[in-house]
């Protein structure tokens, strides 16, 4: 919990003034009302359409007793307290770089364009074996993100897991400094932020802001198996340790068995000794993950036998759920986001899968110039995998093209989601396997529960 007095220290020259009682402790920071709980701090930040200023008053309402604000409200509820900064965002960075700074966990920092969140899920349960750990909640990442976790730091806290997100060239540094990471690991360099940051070199440029951030006496995992993430060892300072399948991969898997949705075994080699593993993480993907945690234990003190046995114990911690679908179908929910490469990695999922196989693929974003030929490698992908494959979106229209000239069993397409959830009602049956995945702004989670709730199956996405 954070004092007032921590609050102050903390803020120090970024803050202009205190309104209000002073005798509150903070539980957390958040930066959305609607989910400010007794306890809180708000942090209200502005936006391009939206100023947390006009929100604080709702804050306090839902339980926040404190608020990081550049502007007070018309009236101040009683026992709350107003912190008042001109830059609410540079403040709350202070804030979190001081915090941090009062306690010393073991800091790993994972960054990549897909595959952060499951490695962090994996690497977290691993070093969870030894370790109390802290990982970063939801999608708390970026210049936003990480501060509010970086504040849920607590002195029991050994190690914590956290993603770095990137949405402009210099996060990931800014990100560093404020975490102060021992261990990092990338996981990939993907097109997805190409339509901000201008081309896959500018995103590798960006993501590789990690290493070279890292001291001497650190180390970095990075995936031998892209070529762009592989060359970042010649930009760092730190101890590199790569990973992959790869034979010149210094920890690497081989001997792979999938198993589709029940799961996967592999055999890891590290400095010359090897542990057989098996794991209900589904997908082959998953092994990359498995190999970046591997790297920071092994560099954390475990052995390689401890890592095996933790790895055999993981959740399956991947935004895809195996759900049950209708007419005792099998539904692989993945709508949460996607990109090109892991639009590859769920299909390479479904195709380990038994019985007949559907996809229900829509738009990747922010692909920039990029985005039609990548749209067309997924169809192409998809032609290899699907028995039936159901496109929705403008841009999904190239991916529906492609698969039929690659000879695509039977591939539909429609601009947009009307009906599609009656398609695939009509379609299910005993034993398939159904694979909905698209970018965010798709919504094809709306999709998901319709199927299964006009089936009786349930939306409990859990």
């Amino acid at each position: 919990m954070l004092t007032h007095t921590d609050l102050v220290t903390g803020l120090g020259s970024t803050l202009r003034a205190t309104v209000g009682g002073d005798d509150r402790t903070v539980e957390r920071a958040v930066a959305d009302s609607r989910l400010c709980r007794p306890g809180d701090l708000f942090v209200a930040l502005p936006g391009e359409s939206l100023d947390g200023a006009d929100y604080v008053t709702d804050a306090f309402a839902r339980g926040a007793v404190a608020a990081l604000t550049a502007r007070a409200p018309e009236t101040l509820p009683a026992g709350r307290t107003l912190y008042l900064a001109d830059d609410p965002l540079a403040a709350l960075q202070a804030l979190a770089g001081w915090w941090r700074a009062r306690f010393d966990p073991r800091v790993a920092a994972i960054t990549g364009t897909v595959g952060k969140t499951s490695t962090k899920e994996v690497m977290a349960h691993v070093l969870g074996a030894r370790a109390r750990v802290l990982k970063t909640e939801g999608s708390l990442n970026g210049e936003i993100g990480l501060p509010l976790m970086l504040l849920r730091l607590r002195p029991e806290d050994e190690v914590a897991v956290l993603e770095l997100g990137l949405f402009w060239k210099g996060e990931i540094r800014l990100q560093c400094e404020l975490a102060r990471p021992r261990y990092g690991a990338v996981t990939n360099i993907g097109y997805t932020h190409a339509e901000r940051l201008g081309s896959i070199d500018a995103i590798a440029a960006a993501k590789r802001e990690l290493v070279e951030w890292l001291p001497p006496e650190c180390t970095v995992a990075l995936n031998a198996d892209d070529a762009r993430v592989l060359a970042m060892a010649g930009h760092a300072r730190c101890h590199v340790v790569t990973y992959g399948l790869g034979t010149d991969a210094e920890v690497r898997a081989d001997a792979i068995e999938d198993f589709g949705l029940n799961g996967l075994a592999f055999r890891i080699t590290a400095g010359g000794l090897s542990a057989r593993v098996r794991t209900p993480l589904l997908g082959r993907h998953s092994i990359g993950n498995c190999l970046a945690a591997t790297v920071v234990a092994l560099a954390d003190g475990m052995t390689l036998i401890e890592v095996a046995e933790a790895l055999a114990t993981a959740t399956n911690p991947l935004r895809l759920k195996a759900l049950p679908g209708p007419n005792g179908s099998t539904l692989l929910d993945d709508t949460y986001n996607a990109g090109p490469a892991s639009m590859a990695a769920a299909l390479d999922l479904l195709a380990a899968t038994p019985g007949r196989k559907l996809a229900v693929l829509g738009d990747m974003l922010e692909l920039g110039e990029m985005e039609e030929r990548l749209h067309r490698a997924l169809g192409e992908h998809a032609a290899r995998v699907a028995d039936l494959t159901l496109f929705v979106g403008p841009r999904a229209r190239w991916a529906a093209e492609a698969a039929r000239a690659a000879g695509g069993r039977e591939v539909r397409y429609q601009e947009t989601q009307d009906g599609l959830a009656t398609a695939i009602l009509a379609e299910a049956r005993p034993g398939d396997t159904i694979l909905l995945k698209a970018s965010r702004g798709m919504a094809l989670e709306q999709i998901v529960a319709a199927v299964r709730g006009a089936d009786g199956c349930g939306t409990d996405k859990e």
